[in-house]
């Protein structure tokens, strides 16, 4: 779920809708769905809410642009309000969601696109609307049944696309942080954009060791999860 001070400050109306799907991926991970009535643009974002009695929380659009559904990815946060409620919705149950917007905006220009846990929402939509060409994906995550989506994703990307698991190991992924891939890569191109979303600490970390590596601020783009 991604945080900015820009959508916690944005009011905006939410707008019932009816769940099309609800499927558990990963143990305690889930994507939920319903039907699409806006466009939007890959990599922004929705608020979701079940009442007016607490806030609404932001969530990355985790479907292609095309497609009939909007998905949205969660993991269930056993101590919060809505996550658990979520993951129980069955098709047919009722939401409250709000239309799409945001900035985390996807491009067909070559990019890095970096991500730790559900940090790949945004990057899975922007794939799933054909913006795959010259990107290159890191998914860092602790287990190897937490990389979403890698099927599809190693098949179309093949050797752009990198899996760091920093608590289990596997012959085709590298053992560690994405942090300490990384440190590993001899050179990255300047004039690239570098898309950077998960946790505070790995964007803060990341944006640091580009910006060492001579990446220049401004291509440094961020969204951060909590």
């Amino acid at each position: 779920m991604p945080k900015a001070e820009e959508y916690q400050k944005k009011a905006i109306q939410l707008n019932q809708e009816t769940v099309t799907g609800n499927e558990e991926i990963s143990p305690g991970v889930f994507l939920i769905s319903y039907k699409r009535r806006h466009d939007f643009i890959p990599g922004q974002v929705v608020k979701i809410a079940l009442d007016n009695t607490q806030p609404p929380r932001i969530y990355s659009i985790c479907s292609g642009d095309h497609e009939e559904e909007i998905r949205v990815l969660f993991n269930i946060k056993e101590e919060g309000y809505l996550t658990p409620k979520l993951a129980a919705m069955i098709p047919g149950d009722q939401l409250l969601v709000s239309e799409p917007y945001g900035s985390f905006l996807g491009t067909n220009k070559p990019a890095w696109w970096i991500a730790t846990g559900t940090g790949i929402a945004p990057f899975y939509s922007m794939f799933r609307s054909g913006q795959f060409e010259n990107k290159t994906l890191i998914h860092g995550a602790r287990h190897l049944n937490q990389f979403y989506f890698e099927d599809e994703l190693d098949w179309s990307l093949d050797k752009n696309y990198v899996r760091c698991c920093s608590q289990e190991q596997s012959c085709d992924v590298f053992p560690g942080r994405v942090t300490d891939y990384l440190k590993t890569v001899k050179n990255f191109p300047d004039d690239q954009h570098y898309y950077l979303c998960g946790k505070a600490l790995m964007v803060v970390e990341v944006r640091d060791l580009l910006i060492e590596r001579g990446i220049p601020y401004e291509n440094i783009i961020a969204e951060i999860y909590f």
